[in-house]
């Protein structure tokens, strides 16, 4: 898994190139330039996707720890409730 800023950092590069795009098409359209940039824009869509995505893992932990931990307090809830029905 790639750390936050080796995404942050493609980000910055995939929306430069973009903008140089932008600039080139404003001059003159080229629909091979413009494929590229409908392209990079997906492609930026994706990256800010994996960016929230590293920022959730970075302060809550890795998934199969928060699923592990809701799991065993659900365990520990059933087994709470089961004792005090018993007593």
């Amino acid at each position: 898994m790639r750390t936050l800023t080796e995404i942050r950092r493609e980000i910055e590069q995939t929306v430069e190139r973009r903008g140089e795009l932008y600039d080139d098409l404003a001059e003159l359209h080229d629909s091979a330039k413009a494929e590229e940039a409908a392209q990079l824009s997906a492609r930026i869509a994706t990256l800010w996707d994996e960016a929230r995505a590293a920022r959730v893992r970075d302060r809550f932990g890795a998934p199969d720890l928060i699923i592990a931990r809701a799991r065993a307090e659900e365990r520990l809830d059933r087994e709470s409730r089961r004792l005090k029905q018993a007593a």
